[in-house]
């Protein structure tokens, strides 16, 4: 009941819904940053042997960096900007989405792509025909394991270096022991999720491999 009233009183006061768009902007930023620069990269990496060779190291690196040093440094070299944040989170992404895309792209059957090679389809073709069709399970994959590993660690990089944002209202709750708001602003936060996930990924999950069925 507490919560409850604690969460009528910060949307009254506009500083909750504030807070949600400031994190809700930064994640959204980042994770399309991140997908285009994943699917790309990754689609390069399971078609190419020389590349994945090349990469596959600094891939493992990236994968296995910690996301807090990830954070550290990049304020420490950029300030604490929203540059820097929305940097630090593609950094701890787009390995994440690399490494599923580039199993997708290994799973690419090789008879289809003879076949566009036969009709001497265009790379655009090839690529809207192709090979989309046979990565959207994958991207649908990391998209949303991308969204639920992004709004943490943006609350995290919001706690340590920026001013506005749940994160940082949580530290602010944190440091005046106010347990009532700090679950106030998780349980809202929780439920914006839970929206997004319901109304926007499933959909869109349903119509993309709509064709498999």
């Amino acid at each position: 009941m507490a919560v409850a009233e604690s969460i009528f009183e910060h949307l009254f006061e506009g500083e909750l819904v504030e807070s949600i768009l400031a994190t809700l902007s930064r994640a959204a930023v980042a994770f399309f940053i991140s997908m285009a620069i994943g699917i790309t990269v990754g689609l390069a990496l399971g078609r190419s042997k020389g590349l994945d060779r090349f990469f596959d190291g600094w891939l493992v690196l990236g994968l296995n960096m910690p996301a807090l040093v990830v954070a550290i440094l990049c304020y420490i070299w950029f300030g604490l900007t929203e540059f820097a944040l929305i940097l630090a989170v593609c950094i701890n992404k787009i390995p994440n989405v690399i490494a599923t895309i580039r199993e997708g792209a290994r799973a690419i059957e090789p008879e289809l792509i003879e076949v566009g090679r036969v009709y001497r389809l265009s790379w655009l073709q090839q690529l809207r025909q192709i090979y989309l069709p046979q990565l959207y399970p994958y991207i649908v994959a990391a998209s949303r394991s991308g969204l639920a590993l992004i709004w943490k660690i943006v609350l995290l990089f919001e706690l340590l270096g920026r001013s506005s944002g749940v994160g940082f209202q949580l530290q602010v709750f944190f440091q005046f022991f106010d347990i009532t708001s700090i679950l106030a602003y998780a349980f809202a936060f929780i439920a914006v999720v839970l929206t997004i996930e319901g109304f926007v990924m499933r959909p869109v999950e349903r119509r993309l491999t709509a064709w498999r069925l």
